[in-house]
């Protein structure tokens, strides 16, 4: 029993040069995928997101909402079309999207994070132009991020608050547009000058040549998988998401497996971590 309680003075004590190293730095969370769907994994990610809140750092939740928004389509009898991993959205279908993201996902992981012991308040994109973005050719009302106003966000931090933003953006005239997540996120860590971007994926993380989890990535291992065809397929997005939010003044990136419990603090707060983390 002493052994037990031994063991997990160990784990604190691995943990605490990164607690130091990250006080009072901001990290952006994309919560998608299957950690959004299964109950066990839902209430491990609001545990976590509401430890970093208390040991002193600045966590920020961007969500999806893509297998809610196929449902209530589906309900409405409205059929989803993707190009290029992304969702045709036509006026009927961004009615579902504001619905779903802005109202019923939003307020769902607020109060998941507040049962969880934290203080969260929700925001969308679209209020205040906190997401402004441009049309995408070809896919109606699905959106470009070309600016973020970091404002709302700080402010909510500030007060004690986690924000919970909702990707929906609007465009110069002042008209709602469905923004992918990771994209969101990525632009909203830029904006903020993040410590860390981190994507929960339903995927273990990056693999290298071999087919094995690379845990750590610099940009011209990225570009040389890439290359050789070992990212592929709807890895490629992420991977380009991560290293934007690179160019953009984030310090480091992480794709990680949103499957496991507490997968935020093993990637965080061990040394080895539990994804692949994307670095300058």
């Amino acid at each position: 029993m002493v052994q037990q309680w031994i063991d997990k003075a160990e784990v604190l004590i691995e943990a605490l040069p990164y607690m130091r190293r990250f006080f009072d730095c901001t990290f952006v969370i994309k919560y998608g995928g299957h950690a959004m769907t299964d109950e066990e994994l839902r209430a491990s990610f609001a545990v976590d997101v509401v430890l970093l809140k208390y040991i002193g750092l600045r966590p920020v939740v961007v969500h999806g909402g893509g297998p809610q928004i196929k449902t209530t389509l589906a309900q409405r009898g409205i059929e989803s079309r993707f190009e290029n991993g992304l969702r045709v959205t036509d006026d009927a279908t961004m009615d579902v999207v504001e619905q779903v993201l802005g109202g019923t996902v939003n307020r769902e992981i607020v109060e998941l994070i507040e049962r969880g012991g934290g203080r969260a308040v929700g925001l969308s994109g679209q209020e205040g132009r906190l997401l402004q973005v441009r049309a995408r050719e070809g896919l109606g009302r699905v959106g470009e991020v070309v600016g973020v106003d970091p404002q709302p966000i700080r402010a909510a931090t500030d007060a004690g608050f986690i924000p919970v933003v909702a990707p929906i953006g609007v465009d110069a005239n002042g008209v709602t547009h469905n923004v992918n997540a990771d994209e969101a996120a990525g632009a909203i860590a830029r904006a903020l000058q993040a410590e860390k971007l981190i994507l929960l994926t339903d995927v273990e993380g990056v693999r290298d040549a071999e087919g094995a989890l690379a845990p750590q990535l610099t940009r011209g291992d990225v570009d040389k998988l890439i290359d050789e065809g070992t990212i592929a397929g709807g890895m490629i997005p992420k991977v380009r998401c991560c290293l934007d939010a690179l160019e953009g003044g984030v310090r480091r990136s992480h794709i990680v497996d949103g499957r496991t419990l507490h997968a935020v603090l093993l990637e965080v707060f061990t040394d080895s971590g539990v994804g692949t983390l994307i670095g300058r």
